[in-house]
């Protein structure tokens, strides 16, 4: 961390700071320290590098400025520099973070994400119907069959006899709801402390349909060694199931995020879940998919 910021932070916090750590744990693309504190604290920094994490960043703050929860982190301070935003957290980094997944983790997971649904949302949140559209991966499938037949996942021949049920499926999903989602649900954005289970990273959480986040959860928790996604919901998600498998189908193939080079290797590992699911649920042919990340 270069010295103009590490004054931003002792300014911010009114104490020196002693020294800086960073972190690389999840697929941010800001800039992640852990800061040690001369009054012996110690806090999470996030900055801002590129427009797109100066844009989260920004809507990260928004949303703790506005709404606090013993399941969000602590928002300490929030510096909105035009070029390099800082967003100053609590340090979780003493908490557990799954993989690996206990069953006591899980169980506090659905918990956490019902108590989630029940809060009341900021006002200034968007819905998760406005997400349809960029959620709809199936009609961007249908257009450009090239980008995702290329992971090699399906054949032409099983995409021509599935696709009508999957995006008739996705087309019926319902998003409208007026509960609080996260709306990125993974091991590297939940905290479990022992009187705590916390959920980080809020800058995309939206008001909708609270199902969704726990739809999008399953397949990264069947990755890490978890349950199936059908141990936890049944046919009452498989217009989400069949939304959630044509995102990710829409998006592993895209070309590499430059501020997120891991995110189209975690879209194909969750489509590779994520799709068998669909169609076991659809009763169509399954995939002939070889998961190389998890061996249940």
């Amino acid at each position: 961390m270069e010295r103009p910021l590490r004054s931003r932070i002792s300014t911010l916090l009114r104490t020196n700071v002693v020294n800086t750590s960073a972190v690389h744990r999840g697929y941010s693309g800001a800039g992640r320290f852990v800061v040690a504190l001369s009054d012996g604290s110690s806090c999470f920094v996030k900055v801002g590098w590129t427009g797109p994490t100066r844009d989260m960043l920004r809507a990260e703050a928004r949303f703790y400025q506005t709404f606090q929860s013993d399941f969000t982190p602590l928002l300490l301070a929030f510096e909105d520099d035009e070029d390099q935003p800082v967003l100053v957290l609590e340090d979780l980094s003493n908490a557990d973070w799954p993989p690996p997944w206990a069953a006591e983790e899980i169980e506090r997971t659905l918990a956490t994400l019902k108590r989630v649904a029940r809060s009341t949302p900021p006002k200034h949140l968007p819905s998760l119907e406005e997400h349809r559209a960029g959620l709809s991966g199936w009609e961007q499938v249908e257009q450009q069959p090239a980008l995702f037949l290329d992971l090699g996942l399906v054949t032409p021949g099983w995409l021509e006899q599935a696709l009508p049920a999957l995006k008739e499926a996705s087309s019926r999903a319902v998003l409208d709801g007026s509960a609080l989602l996260h709306f990125d649900v993974r091991s590297d954005n939940l905290a479990f402390l022992s009187d705590r289970t916390v959920l980080v990273d809020w800058s995309s959480a939206v008001i909708g349909n609270p199902l969704l986040d726990v739809v999008a959860w399953l397949p990264s928790l069947y990755l890490e060694g978890g349950p199936a996604p059908e141990n936890f919901v049944g046919a009452e998600a498989v217009e989400l199931v069949a939304l959630v498998a044509g995102y990710w189908a829409s998006q592993a193939g895209q070309p590499t995020i430059e501020h997120a080079p891991q995110v189209r290797l975690v879209q194909r590992a969750h489509l590779e879940v994520a799709l068998p699911w669909a169609a076991r649920l659809l009763h169509l042919p399954q995939p002939d998919i070889t998961l190389r990340t998890n061996d249940p």
